[in-house]
């Protein structure tokens, strides 16, 4: 498997370490039963970690494509898993934010990760002019 593929399983259990942490903080009150249940996300620190874990969802189908299509494409596979590892790290940056609530930061980093996936997606449509 390639760095980028290793990458997108990353991205996956960021997003569901994203409310699995939350849930493990407040083992007490989280009941299994109403996993969805809005009291449990009444806090503001588990309304921002519900977003989080949300938007991970959300950018996940998107990044996982943009990364199949360049490597099915042929793509500079260096380059693919280089842009992939920094979306990793922009994602995981992200989190944080978002738990910290700085949605400033947060939003910066939302568009640098779109930025990324964008040029994950178009490579293969740009491959002639990048450096092999």
């Amino acid at each position: 498997m390639t760095l980028a593929e290793w990458c997108i399983f990353g991205a996956l259990l960021l997003y569901l370490a994203t409310i699995a942490s939350i849930k493990w903080i407040r083992f007490g009150r989280f009941d299994n039963a109403k996993p969805r249940d809005p009291a449990f996300y009444e806090d503001a620190i588990s309304q921002r970690a519900l977003g989080a874990h949300q938007n991970g969802i959300e950018t996940f189908p998107f990044f996982a494509i943009a990364v199949l299509l360049a490597e099915f494409r042929e793509s500079p596979q260096r380059l693919v898993d280089e842009l992939a590892a920094l979306f990793l790290i922009v994602r995981i940056a992200y989190v944080f934010t978002y738990l910290g609530n700085r949605p400033t930061l947060r939003s910066i980093l939302w568009s640098i990760g779109f930025a990324i996936n964008v040029a994950i997606f178009f490579m293969p449509a740009l491959k002639r002019f990048l450096p092999v």
